[in-house]
């Protein structure tokens, strides 16, 4: 029998926001996460990108310092994330069995900061000065390590790395894991933590990024005709997941109800996404599949939309393969215009505002959009949209680098 998985916690820290709260408002408001850079390693690397979409509120404000030195950036900003959302689902450590709470995290990339800082050491300074704690500190499943010891959660700690998809499959994964029994309750998410100098370096010369070094707020434009790339980001969010029965039982408030997710690998190219979007096609039929829901079910989008000129028609391939005439009668958000591109932490930070979204009946705009492309026909929020979101279907696209697809489904309550 499929067991209703509801969501019951919310947490984040990003480019808009330290907290849930008010990365959702700054979201609403129409406001950007995209700043100059004021790094000293611009200059020193000569780094062509200039600006990202840094965290609004540096971890190092928020942890007590002897507990973020010994954490990479991408774990502080989980932990951050991790803490806030199970706080927000009414949780405290040791209301859940131990055995019987797991956390599904997820990264893009892992502790970059820690690897190159402590290569930097090695070179510069040698082996006796490398931190003992530098392995446990890069390692990919770090953030989600962190979340799992802070929590108590003995059920199983498991990390995705599937690139920009990471966090969305992270979350089908914690679907599946609580429909299995393997768990009650799931922390479930991703955290990025990339604004290096080599990262943006390595973007920067596949000409992925956008160069709008004189105007970082409007440089991520999906969906117009002038956009040239992502902004990269940083920053963490996660959910708690658990059955409607747990949820009830305890008294809990229910934002929404998670109903399905898709996986599928395009097994196309590295970085490019199959040009007629079948895997990303798979992946939506899938999740929709799972939530047994029609097509036409579905009332809202928040959109991978990355803004580079090649991934967001693949992505619109993909939708209209799906949704056909009925895909100009959803509205969707293209939420990385303001956030910029949190890579394996951009799906749990787009499927908390689809969340929101349907928890508040308020669909989030799309900022930039001046002059839509015309192959893409969208119905583009570019303004918050009240919409009647009891009942209702949203999904959430993830599509990453070595061609992995994720999409999750939600329904509003």
């Amino acid at each position: 029998m499929t067991k209703k998985i509801v969501v019951t916690g919310i947490g984040a820290t990003s480019p808009l926001g330290g907290d849930a709260r008010s990365t959702w408002e700054a979201l609403l408001a129409g406001e950007s996460g995209a700043r100059t850079l004021e790094a000293e390693w611009v200059a020193k690397y000569e780094i062509p990108i200039e600006f990202a979409a840094t965290a609004k509120v540096p971890a190092s404000e928020v942890l007590p310092r002897h507990e973020a030195k010994r954490l990479d950036p991408s774990s502080q900003f989980a932990l951050i994330a991790g803490r806030e959302a199970f706080a927000d689902a009414g949780l405290t450590v040791g209301d859940i069995p131990a055995e019987r709470l797991l956390v599904d995290w997820a990264t893009g990339i892992g502790g970059v900061w820690t690897l190159l800082d402590a290569w930097d050491t090695l070179r510069e300074k040698g082996p006796r000065r490398v931190m003992p704690l530098t392995v446990p500190m890069l390692m990919p499943n770090g953030p989600g390590a962190a979340i799992g010891m802070d929590i108590q959660a003995r059920a199983g700690v498991r990390t995705v790395v599937s690139a920009c998809a990471s966090s969305t499959e992270a979350i089908a994964d914690a679907y599946e894991h609580l429909q299995q029994g393997l768990a009650d309750v799931v922390v479930a998410g991703g955290s990025e933590a990339a604004i290096h100098p080599l990262p943006v370096a390595s973007f920067a010369a596949m000409q992925a990024l956008s160069k709008r070094n004189d105007d970082p707020s409007h440089a991520s434009r999906p969906y117009d005709v002038s956009r040239d790339g992502f902004v990269l980001g940083e920053g963490a969010a996660a959910l708690v997941l658990e059955t409607e029965e747990h949820a009830l039982a305890r008294g809990a408030r229910i934002y929404a109800e998670l109903i399905g997710g898709g996986v599928t690998a395009d097994a196309h190219h590295i970085t490019a996404p199959d040009p007629e979007g079948t895997g990303a096609a798979r992946a939506i039929r899938a999740a929709l599949e799972q939530a047994g829901v029609a097509v036409e079910d579905v009332t809202h989008i928040n959109a991978h939309a990355t803004s580079t000129p090649v991934g967001d028609i693949a992505e619109f391939t993909a939708l209209k393969s799906v949704f056909g005439d009925h895909l100009v009668s959803i509205p969707v958000s293209a939420t990385k215009a303001s956030t910029g591109h949190l890579l394996g932490g951009a799906g749990a930070i787009e499927a908390m505002f689809t969340v929101l979204a349907l928890s508040e009946g308020t669909l989030p705009p799309t900022i930039n959009l001046n002059e839509q492309d015309p192959a893409i026909h969208l119905d583009v929020v570019t303004e918050p949209r009240p919409f009647e979101a009891s009942g209702k279907v949203a999904i959430s696209t993830s599509f990453g680098f070595g061609g992995h697809n994720a999409v999750v489904a939600f329904r509003g309550i």
